[in-house]
């Protein structure tokens, strides 16, 4: 039950999602204006999310500052209703952010501390599943306000709304661990089975016998370079979406929703797939296929722009796949994280993953409006290559 205000506040940033670059487009903003927006606020994003996991970890309390997430975020959105300057828009979005961010490390704490290791990937793909539906509700929410004709500061005060759910319920159901200790026995045991097998391939090289195991343990710096990576593939693409669907493919706004809400659908299907395979065994082979996956269908969205006929149903169709194999990655990464990243670290993934993103932001809507589409594509699809490639050596 301490999930349902993260229910709605994923129900809450589903409508914005798509909303607010349209909404920037329509006050007078351009697409370097969407791209500063989202860059700035994953650049403050960064040591925001550093900070909070630090003070939660080091405070040993977790609530508060989920509590601190969703008011903030509810009265930062108020405010949006009350100017249509980009540039004012812009720092509102940025504070809320940076103040926003304060709920993921908690919640990835709370989900590591309150499960054994073996249940995180079926925790954490439960997670995804239960939030990735009010995700999609929210994007039902913005394809039927849209399509009835309900205005920009009726979308923000919905948004506001749905976020002072999420305060209320969790300040009601939310509480902290009792005891703290799962993720330090998880990196102790990961500790003693690699001075095992050390112990076990020494002794039998002392006794003349062949041995087949390698001894390996984890690249952290690797699987750091690769969440960076794949965040900066990721947002290159997805930042200038929204607009590449308005404008390239001249498609009305309802219909925009439509089909992230058909992305979203799938990916709470891939969540609910992922926690059913879930394993510590599978978990790197899943993070690998679901990258070069996306490389993939990165490079065959070069194909929608050469293909007018159908290039707005190929285009829903590969983001509705992108969506599926986002749903492997992230259960599977978030669960390998948390085993990796060392205690009082609690927001390096989402620090990491906002490097990605700062960066992404402000290069894919820049590329759109000076190279065109095809470039951020190819620069997308070549990114996630390499966030394969990074992921790889990781494991």
């Amino acid at each position: 039950m301490w999930r349902l205000g993260f229910f709605f506040r994923d129900m809450a940033f589903g409508l914005l999602s798509v909303f607010l670059p349209l909404y920037v487009i329509a006050i007078g903003g351009s697409l370097v204006d969407i791209g500063i927006m989202f860059a700035v606020a994953s650049f403050l994003v960064i040591p925001s999310s550093f900070f909070w996991g630090y003070l939660c970890d080091k405070t040993r309390r977790y609530k508060r500052y989920i509590l601190l997430s969703f008011l903030a975020s509810a009265i930062f959105l108020y405010f949006f209703t009350l100017t249509t300057s980009v540039g004012l828009l812009i720092i509102l979005y940025a504070v809320m952010s940076t103040l926003h961010a304060a709920y993921e490390p908690p919640k990835n704490v709370l989900i590591s501390e309150l499960y054994t290791r073996e249940e995180w990937e079926k925790t954490f793909a439960f997670y995804q599943v239960f939030t990735g539906t009010g995700w999609l509700i929210g994007l039902l929410l913005g394809f039927l306000m849209s399509s009835y004709g309900f205005g920009s500061t009726a979308t923000l005060l919905v948004c506001s709304g749905l976020n002072l759910v999420a305060f209320i319920l969790s300040l009601i159901l939310v509480a902290d661990p009792a005891f703290i200790f799962e993720r330090s026995l998880v990196r102790v045991e990961k500790t003693i089975d690699f001075t095992y097998k050390g112990i076990v391939i020494a002794s039998r090289i002392l006794d003349g016998l062949s041995f087949n195991e390698k001894l390996k343990r984890e690249n952290l710096s690797a699987f750091c370079g690769g969440l960076i990576l794949f965040s900066l593939a990721t947002t290159i693409l997805f930042a200038p979406f929204p607009v590449f669907f308005s404008q390239e493919l001249a498609l009305p706004t309802n219909a925009i929703f439509a089909i992230y809400v058909l992305n979203s659908g799938v990916g709470v299907v891939g969540y609910f797939l992922a926690g059913s395979r879930a394993s510590q065994a599978t978990e790197k082979s899943h993070i690998g296929k679901a990258v070069i996956f996306r490389s993939l269908l990165a490079f065959l969205l070069v194909a929608v722009t050469r293909v007018p006929e159908y290039n707005a149903v190929l285009a829903a169709v590969i983001l509705i796949l992108m969506g599926f194999a986002y749903a492997f990655f992230l259960v599977f990464t978030l669960s390998l994280s948390m085993e990796l990243m060392p205690a009082g670290k609690a927001g390096l993934f989402t620090g990491l993953v906002g490097i990605g993103s700062a960066c992404g932001n402000f290069i894919g809507p820049f590329l759109a409006q000076t190279s065109g589409y095809i470039s951020v594509f190819l620069t997308a699809g070549t990114i996630f290559f390499l966030a394969y490639i990074a992921l790889k050596i990781s494991t």
